[in-house]
């Protein structure tokens, strides 16, 4: 039994709130345990110069934690001049996590911004980024054929992102930030509806493991994120019918 009395397989409560800001396309307040992050989708009429005349859309990610999202203040990155390595690698994998749940031609030439802003964090919160993100982007595209400026869903398949890790030998689901400073093995997954695998971020951080090991790991991810995918529609209704047919 965990600090938090969750069994070794079990996520943490998770509720999303739709259209939590006023202004942007797309937003939600994803909450997973004591991690609370506000996730919003801003839709642009422009790529990339690397994509102009391509006929291809982008999803790109912002990331952000503020001051007191944890036990004691961070500086923020305005402050310092300049964005941190860690803010820099977790907007990128955001935006990686997105772009498989969306044909991007089918988009057409423009980007959709997802910002991601910690307000309260106690471990998972780039996973909890990506999983509330996908339903922000679903929103935004909901917007876009609501306007006209679509005539299809682009689309394709459900992402979300757990945590796993192994903690004095064992494999734990979705761990706390407590959990987390203290685990042997720390690894990110990303996964699809379908259960094809968008990403892995995974490091020892004291013994090496196993491929066995980290076959069990991955097994355990599943089914976390299973669990959350089922959260999704579930707070999508009858707007999970925008993706892939899946509805």
């Amino acid at each position: 039994m965990r600090a938090d009395g969750r069994r070794a397989d079990e996520i943490r409560p998770v509720e999303i709130i739709r259209r939590f800001t006023k202004h942007a396309e797309g937003s939600v307040l994803i909450t997973a345990g004591e991690t609370k992050v506000i996730c919003t989708a801003s839709v642009e009429d422009k790529v990339p110069p690397f994509l102009r005349g391509s006929g291809q859309g982008w999803i790109t990610a912002e990331y952000a934690m503020l001051p007191r999202a944890t036990p004691v203040r961070a500086v923020r990155d305005a402050a310092r001049g300049k964005v941190s390595g860690r803010s820099v690698e977790i907007q990128r994998l955001i935006g990686r996590s997105l772009r498989p749940a969306i044909n991007l031609h089918a988009l057409g030439e423009r980007t959709i911004w997802l910002d991601c802003d910690v307000i309260q964090a106690d471990g998972g919160t780039r996973t909890a980024a990506v999983t509330g993100s996908f339903i922000a982007l679903v929103d935004a595209v909901k917007f876009l054929l609501q306007e006209g400026q679509l005539t299809a869903s682009p689309l394709v398949d459900y992402v979300a992102a757990i945590s796993v890790g192994i903690l004095e030998g064992e494999p734990l689901l979705d761990l706390t930030f407590a959990e987390d400073s203290q685990a042997d093995v720390d690894l990110n997954c990303v996964m699809t509806g379908s259960g094809t695998i968008v990403e892995i971020q995974g490091t020892a951080e004291a013994v090496p493991f196993s491929r066995g090991e980290l076959d069990r790991l991955l097994d355990l991810a599943a089914g976390g994120i299973a669990r959350l995918i089922e959260v999704q529609k579930k707070v999508l209704g009858e707007d999970a019918a925008l993706i892939g047919g899946q509805g």
